[in-house]
């Protein structure tokens, strides 16, 4: 806490010296900070993202002027007439000259023939970079149709987004479940619903299409999670349904009448699970630990759905894993028993250091994004304690979350700006999980490029290089997909 104070005194300091910048004569001077979109005051950002461009919420200017300065790096103005848009070489050379410090942002807004000089607002500059780029899909907020929707990879240095695989390429498919190791862009996991669809699997640059339904399972593998060595990569098998409650304020319930976790063993081509993985209860969201020892996964009790479907809460849990062997534990154990506060745990991710475990809070359900009580939480995985993230949790929903691979920041999906559309929101977090304040992943044209976009932001995460899919040649891989085998229930042998 003493360091963070410290870095609000140098904040103030710094925005002190350069409140009195020379900008247009005469303004009239505010005693607010200007109110920007998106909002970036006060945040703290990586010493390699692309420019914080932004806008005046209050649209009644007709040109907009901001200094931007810090103590060890070179002082530089710009002007816009519907938003500041920062030159990408000077932004960089600020941004590399002031890490670990902060920059001072001092703005003006000409209303009919007068500026305005707002109180200067500060961005600090972090010594952690962050990945290459996210990964998202971007899909229409729908319901029963595919539409156009695609897997995109935006980096995070500039403003630059690639397809990764859209699904104009094979008609009539739905796609989700993308997924890749810790970052890493080599170990690719994407799953294509649909009559032409399967589970494409692109390891170093291999490409393999599955058909992940096999006769002892219950569907196609759905929510995946890599394990770190590669080999292995655990999934759900959900019957999954949807249904619309006659409610003003719930647009949609997504809800499993069934589900079981299994993994896959890429060594063999074959599906393992457990017994207490495959119950009569819903087990779903599977997760292995940072170390490749354990599984974690969410749990619930059976109800009878769709009736019941609002008395579904699910658990945080735990069971071995024992990746020489392919073998699982013989004890489950039950690590934030979110059902009896009333609650229902989902999305558990931890980071890939192995100190927290991040997830997602609601009232009850498998399928949070149309919860606005929806919140985050963080689990301390040495201690056991844990705690809802109210720095960065809003009054509407968030959901998907993800850690960099250093572990200093996380990205997650939230409808805080409408309730409508999921937005990307990053913020770092330290070594104790404190949190700073979320800032919107940056766009060349804030003015328009949100209010515009008539797509969500799904399933962001952290990658640490482009994705290498020759998506033609993954396309004629569903065609011919192999079917996996199932290998039965692993329980570690007592024997050893």
């Amino acid at each position: 806490m003493k360091q963070y104070v410290f870095l609000i005194l140098q904040w103030l300091a710094l925005c002190i010296v350069h409140s009195c910048v020379s900008g247009p004569e005469n303004p009239v001077r505010v005693a607010q900070q200007p109110a920007i979109l998106p909002d970036y005051t006060s945040v703290t950002v990586p010493n390699d993202i692309a420019p914080l461009n932004f806008t005046l919420s209050d649209s009644s200017f007709s040109a907009l002027s901001a200094e931007l300065s810090g103590p060890e790096g070179t002082s530089f103005r710009v002007t816009g007439r519907k938003e500041i848009s920062i030159p990408a070489k000077k932004w960089a050379k600020l941004i590399k000259a002031n890490t670990g410090d902060s920059i001072c942002v001092t703005m003006w807004a000409r209303k009919g023939k007068n500026w305005e000089q707002y109180a200067p607002f500060s961005i600090y500059i972090s010594n952690y970079p962050a990945d290459y780029g996210l990964m998202y899909r971007l899909i229409a907020p729908g319901y029963e149709l595919y539409s156009r929707m695609g897997i995109y990879l935006r980096e995070l240095h500039s403003f630059h987004q690639k397809e990764i695989f859209v699904n104009t390429i094979i008609k009539e498919t739905c796609m989700n479940c993308h997924a890749v190791k810790k970052g890493d862009p080599d170990y690719f996991n994407l799953h294509l619903r649909g009559p032409q669809g399967g589970t494409i699997i692109m390891i170093n640059g291999e490409v393999a299409a599955y058909e992940t339904k096999t006769a002892q399972t219950l569907s196609n593998c759905v929510y995946p999670y890599w394990h770190p060595s590669g080999r292995y990569i655990a999934y759900s098998v959900n019957t999954t349904r949807q249904m619309f409650p006659m409610s003003a304020d719930k647009r949609i319930e997504v809800y499993d009448e069934a589900s079981d976790i299994v993994v896959f063993d890429n060594n063999t081509k074959r599906l393992i699970s457990s017994k207490l993985l495959t119950t009569n209860k819903f087990e779903t969201f599977p997760a292995f630990s940072s170390d490749g020892k354990y599984l974690y996964f969410c749990v619930s009790d059976q109800k009878k759905m769709p009736d019941e479907y609002q008395e579904v809460r699910y658990a945080l849990c735990r069971i071995a894993f024992h990746p020489e062997s392919g073998t699982f534990g013989s004890v489950m154990d039950t690590l934030i028993n979110a059902p009896a506060m009333g609650k229902s745990l989902t999305f558990p991710r931890p980071s890939p250091d192995g100190r927290f475990l991040m997830f997602t809070m609601a009232d009850y359900g498998t399928f949070p994004i149309w919860h606005s009580e929806a919140d985050l939480g963080l689990l301390n995985l040495q201690t056991g304690e844990w705690h809802l993230m109210d720095g960065i949790n809003s009054s509407e929903t968030e959901s998907y979350h993800s850690w960099s691979s250093n572990s200093r920041w996380i990205v997650f999906s939230s409808r805080r700006d409408d309730g409508l559309y999921t937005r990307p929101f990053i913020a770092c977090i330290d070594e104790q999980g404190r949190t700073g304040k979320p800032f919107l992943l940056p766009q060349k044209k804030p003015a328009t490029y949100y209010s515009n976009l008539l797509y969500s932001f799904n399933i962001p995460e952290f990658i640490t290089g482009p994705v290498k899919l020759d998506i033609r040649k993954a396309a004629k891989k569903t065609a011919r997909k192999t079917s996996l085998s199932w290998d039965g229930l692993k329980e570690e042998d007592k024997s050893n």
